[in-house]
């Protein structure tokens, strides 16, 4: 069987198989209509939020008007995204549609990348190119192998999924590498005046950047299905598919993310550190860095 929609479609003719997959159907559009969420529970559910924002007024954080902006931002994100993507979804639609979805997932990744770290020069055509490589990959793996339908409903969000979680990746080793140029560049000038290339002065630098920025993604890697449920798995069961289904193409996605990642992660970081090498083997400290 492969994933498709909220659910799996049996490739054998095995009549038992089609039979308990429609009879499973069934029980799926009635289990969805019990946990269909209305509007007053959207409202019931930002109790969390006026917690948080009360967690950062009386500890004095400042975070509560980040708190306020982001809860309004994802509400509207996600209202606008669901409107779209049930214009994209619908069977009439050409996947056209969905591949542009996807194609512009990669510069606002990349936007969003490089105002988070702008110390870092060129980070959004970096992270444009490393999720060139790294979605490609993960997609040609996907689609090319069967793993899943070539179909819009499944090529946005596996696609988004990749590139949501690559992005945290991607700021992470950014930042990491910035800070590690700083804290490091008297090692790394000794070591280019002491004849060293500039791939072996920054060796250490880049290797821990990208060591630290991976690392939350391995231990998620480590830990899905005994300490969390993951998004996609927890997505599925609630849609009324068969948990042991379900944890198959989570680790599907697992995988691709974790990929996908390390690709990006490693061409952001080393292209990166080169922002800051000069031909004739100089460390340029990034722009705001007191000398």
């Amino acid at each position: 069987p492969y994933l498709t929609g909220y659910g799996w479609e049996a490739l054998s003719t095995n009549g038992e198989r089609i039979s308990r997959c429609g009879q499973y159907a069934l029980g799926t559009v009635r289990f969805m209509e019990d946990i269909g969420v209305s509007w007053w529970g959207l409202v019931a559910s930002l109790t969390m939020v006026v917690v948080t924002a009360g967690v950062s007024l009386g500890l004095r954080l400042g975070l509560h008007r980040d708190v306020i902006v982001a809860t309004a931002r994802a509400v509207g994100q996600l209202v606008l995204a669901g409107w779209a993507l049930t214009l994209v979804l619908d069977e009439t639609t050409s996947i056209i549609w969905a591949w542009l979805w996807v194609g512009a997932m990669v510069p606002f990744a990349a936007v969003s990348a490089m105002r988070r770290e702008p110390r870092l020069p060129g980070l959004g055509w970096m992270t444009a190119l490393g999720y060139l490589l790294g979605l490609g990959i993960s997609l040609s793996t996907v689609f090319g192998f069967g793993v899943m339908p070539f179909e819009a409903r499944t090529l946005v969000p596996v696609a988004g999924m990749v590139v949501g979680n690559s992005l945290r990746v991607v700021v992470v080793a950014s930042t990491r590498l910035i800070d590690g140029i700083l804290a490091g560049r008297h090692e790394i000038e000794a070591m280019l005046a002491l004849g060293f290339g500039r791939r072996e002065s920054v060796r250490r630098v880049v290797a821990e950047a990208l060591r630290l920025s991976l690392r939350p993604q391995i231990e998620t890697t480590r830990t899905v299905g005994m300490v969390f449920l993951p998004g996609l798995f927890t997505g599925l069961i609630l849609a009324g598919v068969e948990p042991l289904d379900a944890a198959i193409a989570q680790a599907v996605l697992l995988f691709l993310i974790l990929g996908s990642a390390a690709l990006t992660g490693t061409v952001v970081v080393t292209l990166g550190v080169r922002r800051f090498l000069t031909s004739d083997l100089l460390l340029v400290l990034p722009e705001g860095s007191v000398d």
